[in-house]
């Protein structure tokens, strides 16, 4: 804890701010926007449990990725939630805008609970995003349409990461007759009122609904699975935000970063630091790592566990 409270007080300090409609304005609630996922899985609990101990409000709202990077980058919140890193080629690399890795999620293919379907490799995966495959029978499953349901947006959080880690090209894109809806929450409930739906979405929110998460390549999206990277397809979960923008944003993402903060993330069944502290290694989509705070506490930590 000491060479990570070092290195978010270095980072307070010697960052130069840009502009910013919150700045210089510590009254009144701090303002969480952007990922879903991350605000279901353990983002709620947090900002509840913060202001017990504090007094200090948190208000939280949805919207996904990119509005959780364009708001703390441009001053929109205090605090932005992500589940991928901000990309420089569409400017989200903002002056003074910070990263800090707080937990890991991981992307998982989510059914109806009542399909007879385990498992699907990551090359029948691909073909049924793709709507190469069409049908539940192509996988071992009933004689039933496929209905491919998808978060809209090549940039969403949801959407990145699955060109990126499942398909292998950012650039990629879905079957031409996918259902695609505005968030992760929706794609959700969509499939768990659909059978034979599917969709991709994280872990960390998908268990808390009744759906059934496959199998894929045979590992299952468990706690265990994704720690030690048998499982394929995790992901960090980040908080953008500038240091000293607002002395309270910076210690609620020191605290989310404590053992206190990582204890609840725990209790909520996302993958803590600790837990997924191999991952930092073998993850290769941090994009430019000089913006998170706790990148070297990460590595040193994976180093250590190796």
């Amino acid at each position: 804890m000491k060479l990570q409270r070092s290195l978010f007080v270095f980072c307070s300090i010697a960052i130069a701010l840009g502009g910013s409609s919150l700045a210089g304005s510590e009254g009144g609630p701090l303002k969480w926007r952007g990922c879903g996922i991350s605000k279901v899985a353990f983002m709620e609990v947090c900002a509840e449990q913060y202001a017990k101990e504090t007094g200090v409000e948190i208000q939280l709202s949805g919207g996904g990725a990119t509005l959780g990077i364009e708001a703390a980058g441009t001053g929109g919140a205090h605090l932005g939630g992500t589940c991928r890193a901000p990309q420089a080629s569409l400017n989200e690399e903002r002056p003074g805008m910070k990263l800090a890795v707080v937990a890991w999620d991981a992307l998982v293919a989510v059914v109806h609970p009542s399909n007879e379907v385990e498992n699907i490799t990551t090359d029948q995966l691909k073909q049924v995003l793709q709507q190469k495959i069409t049908n539940w029978k192509e996988l071992g499953g009933p004689d039933a349409r496929i209905f491919v349901v998808a978060r809209r947006g090549k940039i969403s959080g949801v959407g990145h990461s699955t060109r990126l880690l499942i398909m292998g090209n950012p650039d990629a894109d879905y079957g031409e007759a996918v259902v695609r809806l505005n968030s992760s929450g929706p794609v959700e409930k969509f499939v768990e009122k659909t059978p034979g739906a599917i969709a991709i979405t994280g872990v960390s929110s998908a268990k808390r609904r009744e759906l059934k998460l496959l199998k894929i390549d045979g590992h299952a999206p468990t706690v265990k699975e994704i720690t030690s990277g048998a499982y394929p397809y995790y992901r960090p979960l980040y908080v953008a935000f500038k240091p000293g923008l607002d002395s309270r944003t910076d210690e609620f993402v020191e605290w989310l970063l404590s053992d206190r903060g990582q204890g609840i993330i725990e209790e909520q069944g996302t993958v803590t630091l600790a837990q997924g502290a191999l991952l930092a290694k073998r993850y290769e989509y941090f994009g430019n790592t000089s913006l998170i705070v706790n990148f070297e506490v990460l590595q040193a930590r994976a180093q250590i566990r190796q």
